[in-house]
């Protein structure tokens, strides 16, 4: 079992006024309807845990405060922190997270600038990379998000990005590779029928297929970019036991049959290697996915459910599905198909 994310106490964190949690599981998702706060959410572990990683890295010398500040900043895309706090409240915005015996806290008012209050880090780096997947694919923007990050520096695309075409930039590895990495991919392999390529001289991505057919990365599907993505990751070593892996609305582009091909290569790689894996979705299919899923042992894949104006409710999903307006949209709708044929 590789470094996971235990426990979880936020305050004022923009949409989400509070949430504490901790009874996270290897595969863990959120579900909400749009301004909930979901993204917000997955963004904010992020930060805290690649912050932790990025810490006393290598000869890296900044204090855990730079790295989390800066990791926040260019996160969240804003002029000054104080702006990521919670419009109407009174006290300022506050984060701990716990990974096994290392815990991270900080807190910033609604005037802070450009600098975060950490209350607590650990001695050192976390070891391991973690991984945040967008909802929008990257190998097309790839030459654009680098220019944009490295050259330019300015906002656009956010550190989700810019971390990501950098762990995309290394070359698929030859040596020690899991076996559940192995069996991932062929599941990625079947789904996309094909890999992607990146050619280090043109900077630029392709698609071959099983034909050995070649194609532009333009001219491939949305979907088949974002599943290759993941091939890349588990086939370059960028992943590891100690990865925590966090993908933004995993349908966006999928139809209902790859989602739950790329559901089942998650499966693969939280059950059989304990990585743990956030994801956010309203997507029915995913939900019943991963209900499916857990029905196998309790404690496999859980639901952090948001619902405006409410509590955020988390459950097991080996429980049965929890109450949230994705659900109960679509129950009523199959209820109104059944009562039109009846």
């Amino acid at each position: 079992m590789g470094c996971r994310i235990d426990e979880v106490e936020l305050r004022n964190y923009g949409m989400i006024e509070r949430f504490s949690g901790n009874q996270f599981s290897n595969i863990n998702l959120i579900i909400g309807e749009n301004g909930t706060g979901k993204t917000f959410l997955l963004k904010a572990l992020y930060s805290a845990v690649r912050s932790m990683e990025e810490y006393r890295r290598g000869d890296d010398i900044r204090t855990i405060n730079e790295v989390l500040s800066e990791k926040l900043r260019w996160t969240f895309q804003v002029e000054k922190l104080g702006d990521m706090v919670t419009k109407s409240a009174e006290d300022g915005l506050s984060l701990r997270v716990r990974l096994g015996n290392d815990e991270m806290s900080y807190q910033f008012s609604q005037s802070a600038a450009s600098r975060a209050g950490v209350i607590s880090a650990p001695d050192k780096g976390k070891p391991g990379n973690s991984v945040f997947i967008p909802a929008k694919e990257v190998l097309s923007l790839f030459s654009i998000i680098l220019r944009s990050r490295e050259v330019d520096k300015t906002f656009g695309f956010d550190d989700t990005y810019y971390d990501l075409v950098k762990a995309l930039r290394i070359a698929p590895s030859r040596g020690k590779n899991y076996t559940a990495f192995a069996d991932s991919r062929k599941i990625v392999s079947n789904v996309i029928d094909g890999k992607v390529e990146y050619d280090e001289e043109s900077g630029k991505w392709s698609y071959k297929n099983k034909k050995n057919q070649k194609f532009s990365i333009g001219a491939t599907s949305e979907g088949v970019k974002k599943i290759a993505i993941m091939d890349r990751l588990l086939a370059n070593g960028y992943l590891d036991t100690n990865s925590i892996i966090f993908i933004d609305e995993i349908e966006s582009a999928l139809h209902p049959k790859a989602v739950c091909r790329f559901l089942d290569m998650i499966d693969t790689i939280a059950d059989d290697m304990g990585l743990q894996v956030f994801i956010t979705s309203h997507s029915y299919f995913v939900i019943k996915k991963l209900c499916l899923i857990a029905m196998r042992k309790p404690g496999l894949a859980g639901c952090i459910s948001l619902n405006k104006g409410e509590q955020i409710h988390v459950c097991d999903l080996h429980d049965g599905m929890p109450e949230n307006s994705i659900i109960d949209t679509s129950i009523r709708l199959y209820e109104q198909e059944i009562e039109g044929v009846l």
